[in-house]
Parts: structure tokens; C-alpha cells; sequence
């Protein structure tokens, strides 16, 4: 098993123990091989997100310590979320391997523009390749 397919089981268990709002708001598909199905940035936020981060993106705190997306001055830099979401920080696991540049960008511009967050510089997908080669 590789380390990727290790950080994603970890990932997916504990989207299950922080327990979605409703199964049916936050389906983990998997494709084929590896990786979410999911392409729309609502949609993978639901997925990957919002388990921890919750629904309204205020974060939550018990077992671990998760931090609100909501209204979150530090994504206004929209490498930030880019490089947190490729590979981790801190109890959050890296989702660079279970995830494609296409949607990292496309749940990276969703935090961005929803959950009060009004930040419109939209990341692409080149961005997304360029950050994954830059970083660790």
C-alpha cells in the first residue's frame, strides 16, 4: 500500500468518524483506481470537507481541533488553501494524491467564493500544478 492510498484511507475514516451532516449531503465516491469522482467544487467539499470542517465551514472542536473556512482572512491568498489541500498541515492529511489538479482548483475557488468568503481571483488548474511541484 502506498503512502497516498494509506493518507487516503486515514482521510476517509475520519470523514466517517466526524460524522456528515447526512450521508446523502456527503457521499464519498471513489474512482476508479483512486481518487474522488467528484469534479464540481460544492460537490467535493461535501465529499472531502465538510466532515470536519462542517457544512457552514465554521470548524468545529472535540477530539481534534478543526479550523473555520468561513470568513477565513488567509484565504485570500489562494495558494494557502492550495498547498494545504495538496498536502496537509498539521491533523489535516494530505489530499494531493486523491485529488486532480482540476479538483483542487475547483474546491479551493468553491471556500473561496462561498461560506463567506467573497474571495472572486479564481484558481486554475495550472496554478494547482505549478504549486504541487513547488512544494514538498
Amino acid at each position: 500500500m502506498t503512502r497516498d492510498q494509506r493518507l487516503l484511507g486515514a482521510a476517509i475514516a475520519a470523514a466517517f468518524a466526524c460524522g456528515p451532516a447526512r450521508a446523502a449531503d456527503a457521499p464519498v465516491v471513489l474512482s476508479e483506481g483512486r481518487g474522488f469522482s467528484q469534479q464540481d467544487g460544492e460537490a467535493l467539499y461535501r465529499a472531502v470537507c465538510q466532515s470536519c470542517h462542517m457544512a457552514d465551514g465554521q470548524g468545529a472542536r472535540g477530539a481534534g481541533a478543526y479550523p473555520a473556512l468561513a470568513a477565513n482572512p488567509r484565504l485570500a491568498a489562494a495558494a494557502y488553501p492550495v498547498v494545504n489541500i495538496l498536502h496537509g498541515r498539521k491533523g489535516m492529511p494530505a489530499f494531493g494524491g486523491a485529488l486532480s489538479d482540476e479538483q483542487v482548483a475547483q474546491v479551493t475557488n468553491y471556500v473561496r467564493t462561498h461560506l463567506g468568503n467573497s474571495y472572486t481571483d479564481a484558481v486554475t488548474p495550472a496554478d494547482v500544478t505549478s504549486l504541487r511541484r513547488k512544494t514538498p
